[in-house]
């Protein structure tokens, strides 16, 4: 066969408008923290549904450190609300459900119309990862139990797992977490971190309850809510935040809302939020710190071409490879990621395990993040034990022994 017969035909790439301004990276990093609910006062009023209102989902994650990380995201940007309150604004008066976004997240119960491409895929599909023995006889029984006895958790219709690993199933599970894929069971709460169940029917408004809508409006209306949520992105970026794949970006980007513009220092072509560029982003910068699952910085390539930042999750590396520690959580201040600390708590006391700082600079900034997040997870006191940085590790402590106790 020659080189010619083999030679597949190269697809077109797509021909991307002019961009109707071009910003500097600054530019785009302020946008991203203003979009992002980090720059500006934060919108007290509108509280915890109002941040998962603005950035359209908050992942789910079964690690907890200080709190969850469904917790720790309305807390970097709101400040201390009480833990209860959170899980009550996420979980009660049907504002809300969970299912498959960036990962498992909690998503605003408006949105629940534009899921119906991932509903159809799914079935489509006809299965997740396990498959059932008698399909439609065990969902027939979950969607009875759930119908009489409704809401319920995996344990409360009869068990979670044969016997085995985690993995290994029941039947009862795979038919239930398969009715959560294709839409006709909702999760409407997590309690105790067990996920409960209820009917779509009865958990989702009537007005929402349709898959109506197309793949195309679906996934135009994501396009757009993650544009919103990140301010400035490139298609990767998009895609990302959903989790949707890079031609599905291509196909509805353009009528989106979105408006093209180029970055300097980016090097590929990107689109804005147009309320992204009705004004400069000013007012406070938080000084928080980040749960790795935030927003913000879950995606780690453009958190590193943003902040010039590299993070890593290191819970699932071995102890002895690991460089910031378990669960290191990023220190944002002044508009710039300036350090990580990996946290603990022991009783009444936070413990920072492990610190590192970009400068001294970010030592006050640091003990500030310490001592709100220890006030806030009831702590009252702060211990700081490594720092990458003898000099740095000094003064942290100084910081911190001047507004709390450090053993």
């Amino acid at each position: 066969m020659t080189a010619a017969k083999r030679a597949k035909p190269v697809k077109p790439k797509a021909v991307m408008p002019k961009p109707v301004t071009v910003l500097s990276a600054d530019d785009a990093r302020r946008a991203a923290l203003r979009a992002q609910g980090f720059l500006g006062a934060p919108d007290r009023r509108a509280g915890v549904r109002g941040v998962l209102r603005r950035l359209g989902a908050v992942q789910l994650d079964t690690i907890s450190v200080l709190a969850r990380s469904h917790e720790l995201i309305p807390y970097a940007r709101l400040g201390a609300v009480g833990r209860p309150a959170v899980e009550s604004a996420y979980w009660s008066g049907g504002h809300s459900f969970e299912y498959w976004s960036h990962a498992a997240c909690i998503l605003p119960v408006e949105e629940w119309p534009h899921f119906a491409f991932r509903r159809r895929a799914m079935r489509a599909k006809g299965h997740r990862w396990h498959l059932m023995e008698d399909r439609e006889g065990s969902c027939a029984a979950v969607l009875d139990r759930l119908k009489a006895d409704g809401p319920l958790t995996t344990s409360d219709l009869g068990g979670g797992r044969k016997g085995g690993e985690w993995w290994d199933w029941s039947e009862t599970k795979i038919a239930v977490e398969w009715l959560l894929d294709t839409g006709e069971v909702v999760c409407t709460e997590r309690r105790g971190w067990k996920r409960v169940y209820d009917l779509a029917e009865r958990a989702v408004p009537d007005h929402l309850l349709h898959d109506d809508l197309s793949d195309e409006e679906c996934i135009r209306r994501l396009v757009a809510q993650a544009g919103a949520a990140l301010g400035v992105a490139t298609r990767a970026d998009l895609a990302d935040y959903h989790r949707l794949k890079n031609d599905q970006v291509d196909a509805v980007v353009e009528a989106s809302g979105l408006v093209p513009v180029e970055v300097e220092g980016w090097g590929r072509p990107a689109w804005a939020d147009p309320a992204a560029l009705a004004e400069a982003p000013r007012g406070r910068h938080r000084t928080t710190l980040l749960s790795p699952f935030d927003s913000l910085v879950w995606d780690r390539p453009r958190t590193a071409r943003i902040f010039d930042f590299t993070h890593r999750l290191e819970a699932y590396v071995p102890r002895p490879k690991r460089i910031h520690g378990y669960f290191a959580m990023p220190l944002l201040t002044g508009g710039r990621l300036a350090g990580r600390v990996d946290p603990a708590r022991e009783g009444g006391t936070l413990v920072a395990r492990q610190v590192s700082m970009r400068d001294a600079k970010a030592v006050r900034p640091m003990a500030q993040a310490l001592a709100e997040a220890a006030q806030w997870v009831g702590c009252d006191s702060v211990r700081i034990e490594r720092c990458d940085d003898a000099a740095l590790r000094a003064e942290l402590v100084a910081e911190v022994r001047a507004g709390t106790r450090v053993g």
